[in-house]
């Protein structure tokens, strides 16, 4: 009878497999060993045997590729000529020099000591000394809660793995349920919860490592929230005086026929918050004058470039042709030509800035508003400033380096609008993009190839051919669909509106994490075109969805092996190695570098891209949270990853990475939330497979967990995430008195003065610099009375610096 049951239960698992154009369970049989009784050590020698036969081809390549790129790396990286290349960031904070400057001409582009070659490894070791307070010293705090990440991971999935390979291994190995079917299957699938009879009693252990797997997730969870919280909150009362502190963005100005926005901003702000407003500057629409500066920025690095080619051979001068690309026309003298076109833009930028800051339809409503002190900031920012709770809207301004200027300029009033297209691009975008998934995946299924290319059957049926086409091709392939999509995305972000660059990344972030869990998670297990899909989830009920998804889910260990090994492991390496950024830093070295400024543009670094490595990194907790206990087998290598990225970007951060800027770590929220995310999805798609496997006694207890993991979710949520979106008043005033027993004559207006101006407005062209100092030269600006004639009863006068009304 259980033999009857188990062929019912595989056929129509097989029979679901074919309707969701679901590959079958196609793999070799071979029985190294595997009865029961065999000891944990027999089973876990056969275990890492399986393994090695079922994706050895695979994890082989991979892990050769991987150790190509780290034995590249650690021979590239000591080469003078790459030095720039391997160690930006200690160029750009001015601690390094660069070994092409003395020695021996060889010895200028090639490491001739032969004993940093025996030490290729060091790296390693040197990327793990740097103690976490250096570090975030050393590269802000966002930098080492990322780095946290990796770790959280390897605190989460060590144990789980621990207690897995110790309890449920054994359990899924020592059944014949696969051994009695007349289906052919790998060793891997035996390991899974596949090889338990239909109604068995030993679901239950599947049921108890659910709640102890969920129980410690949790438990990691809150402690780390807990330790990053508190990271927070000491780096902002720890750190130095930063203009966003004191400084608050208010949008939606009403207008007002009778006052400027920067006058109606003023007398605002010094009637409702007379004792600590301090200054204030408006939002600018300065895009075609930004157009003008970057053009006379390039002007000016030429002429520089032409002026030193002159003063290295003062026998001829340089000429130029003034047609495209200088590759036609008129042939003029550079260095005049440049000089001529930096003064036409100079006379431009200036008739710009002009009609700028003299035209009022230029003046956004729009402002960043500064005040005395941090506690007033604070208290302005988590207001609400009037009865009507749709206009002076306020929040905390991004750091100075965190705006992003060009979304300023975009109406407060059009950003709902734009919300609402994105919405709708984001979805098709995310449901055609299931139409190429759905052919990769048809890349593993040998049976499809044979059948729509006949003629390939005698190749592709070589054992070496079959396996590189079952475990290779489709997560690199995956993988090359996927480098556009981060473009794309944040393309959609910055049209949506958002003012800062952190909070583009981090919409950007969602948008990815949500594409993959949809197309590479979902799309990878249930196979097919989008449509075919979408047809078949809209005419079955919902608690179907989890049955469908979870029977496939134990199919799919291979695939998502080989994937991490290609993404993850050979992915890391191929980072560090940093091939394209060090083959365009040479071609650039070579054909465009003309100046010092060229050379430092040309090795910018970048950063640790947190709107596509945080997303990824979910995508693997989804995994191991997914296959803790269905396919324990499979947590082994998630394990590698978080090691081995951990390392790897550590030293990417000490050494390569230039963050832009600083948000302290007010990331971490989405981080918390995507893990719940996926410990949700891993409980509902275990109860759907159990659902299946007619385990009605264990089943129904499953129901409890995503309760209190959604109510566990919650309770973090109110007791944690207040310390990532809200300033506490004590640690403002706090912070406030400290500052002014210390320095008790700061001129905190001549720090901000200059804080929130536009860019353009800034340096040797900024023809407003004259006006501004003017401006902050008066400690005691002049009171006026308002000029708006509908409120000439205002209880305060307004005072407006540099201006005088009768």
């Amino acid at each position: 009878m259980m033999r009857v049951d188990v062929l019912d239960s595989l056929k129509r698992l097989n029979n679901l497999s074919s309707s969701y154009s679901l590959p079958r369970v196609s793999f070799y049989a071979e029985d190294c060993c595997g009865r029961q009784g065999s000891s944990f050590f027999f089973v876990s020698w056969h275990i890492l045997m399986a393994s090695l036969g079922d994706i050895g081809v695979s994890a082989a390549i991979n892990i050769l590729s991987a150790f190509a790129f780290l034995l590249a790396f650690a021979i590239l990286r000591i080469q003078p000529i790459n030095d720039r290349v391997y160690f930006p960031k200690w160029y750009l904070k001015g601690l390094r020099s660069s070994p092409l400057q003395a020695g021996l001409f060889v010895s200028k582009f090639v490491n001739l000591d032969f004993r940093s070659y025996i030490r290729f490894l060091s790296w390693m070791p040197a990327a793990l000394q740097m103690p976490e307070l250096e570090l975030i010293d050393h590269a802000g705090l966002d930098s080492a809660v990322y780095l946290r990440i990796y770790l959280l991971g390897l605190k989460i999935f060590v144990p789980i793995a621990f207690l897995a390979f110790s309890v449920m291994v054994p359990v899924n190995w020592t059944n014949s349920t696969l051994e009695r079917s007349n289906l052919t299957y790998s060793q891997i699938d035996k390991l899974s919860i596949s090889n338990i009879p239909t109604g068995s009693n030993r679901f239950w252990t599947h049921l108890v490592m659910a709640y102890a797997f969920t129980f410690w997730t949790c438990y990691i969870l809150k402690r780390e929230y807990q330790i990053v919280a508190t990271m927070r909150l000491h780096f902002l009362a720890s750190e130095g005086r930063r203009p966003d502190q004191f400084t608050v963005l208010v949008r939606n100005v009403p207008p007002d026929p009778d006052e400027s926005v920067s006058e109606l901003v003023e007398h605002f702000f010094l009637v409702n918050h007379p004792d600590h407003y301090l200054t204030h500057q408006v939002v600018y629409n300065a895009k075609k004058l930004s157009s003008l500066v970057s053009k006379k920025k390039k002007r000016q690095n030429w002429l520089d470039y032409y002026e030193l080619k002159y003063s290295r051979n003062q026998s001829t001068r340089p000429t130029k042709k003034t047609g495209f690309l200088g590759l036609w026309g008129n042939r003029v003298d550079a260095i005049d030509f440049y000089t001529d076109e930096i003064k036409r833009l100079t006379e431009e930028i200036e008739l710009e800035k002009h009609k700028v800051m003299k035209n009022s339809k230029y003046t956004m409503p729009a402002a960043f508003v500064s005040f005395r002190t941090r506690w007033g900031a604070a208290v302005c920012a988590q207001t609400q400033q009037s009865r009507n709770p749709t206009v002076w809207l306020t929040e905390w301004a991004p750091e100075p380096r965190d705006v992003y200027w060009d979304n300023m300029a975009i109406p407060y009033v059009s950003l709902t609008i734009r919300k609402l297209i994105i919405a709708v691009a984001f979805f098709f975008l995310t449901f055609f993009f299931m139409i190429p998934i759905a052919f990769v995946q048809s890349l593993a299924n040998i049976e499809g190839i044979e059948k729509a290319a006949p003629f390939l059957k005698s190749f592709i049926e070589i054992k070496f051919i079959k396996s590189i086409i079952q475990g290779f091709l489709p997560g690199i392939a995956l993988k090359i669909f996927l480098i556009f999509l981060p473009t794309i995305l944040m393309i959609m972000s910055k049209f949506e509106g958002f003012i800062s660059t952190s909070a583009l990344e981090r919409r950007a972030a969602t948008r990815y994490y949500i594409f993959q869990f949809i197309n590479v998670f979902l799309g990878s297990i249930i196979t097919g075109t989008a449509f075919q899909q979408l047809d078949k989830f809209i005419h079955q009920s919902a608690n179907e969805i989890p049955k469908t998804i979870g029977v496939s889910i134990p199919m799919k260990a291979t695939f998502f092996i080989t994937y991490i090994m290609v993404d993850g492991w050979a992915g890391c390496a191929g980072e560090i190695l940093r091939l394209k950024p060090l083959i365009f830093y040479h071609l650039k070295n070579f054909f465009l570098v003309k100046t010092e400024k060229d050379r430092e543009e040309a090795m910018d670094p970048g950063t640790f891209g947190f709107n596509t490595g945080e997303p990824q990194i979910q995508l693997y907790f989804l995994l191991g949270l997914v296959y803790a206990v269905v396919t324990p087998f499979l947590l082994p290598y998630i394990i590698v990853f978080f090691g081995f990225a951990y390392v790897v970007y550590r030293h990417q951060i000490i050494n390569v990475y230039n963050q832009e800027y600083e948000s302290a770590a007010a990331f971490w929220p989405d981080v918390h939330g995507r893990i719940i995310f996926a410990l949700v999805i891993s409980q509902l798609l275990l109860m759907g497979l159990l659902s299946t496997k007619e385990a009605a006694n264990s089943t129904p207890l499953l129901i409890t967990l995503p309760v209190l993991t959604i109510s566990f979710h919650l309770y973090c949520k109110g007791r944690y995430e207040p310390a990532f979106v809200k300033h506490p008043l004590q640690e403002a005033m706090m912070k406030d008195t400290l500052e002014r027993a210390r320095e008790p004559n700061f001129n905190l207006k001549e720090f901000l003065q200059s804080a929130y101006v536009h860019p353009v407005f800034k340096g040797e062209d900024d023809s407003e610099s004259d006006v501004m100092s003017e401006k902050w030269e008066e400690q005691e600006p002049v009171l006026v009375q308002t000029k708006r004639q509908s409120r000439k009863n205002t209880p305060l006068p307004s005072k407006h610096s540099g201006s005088l009304s009768s």
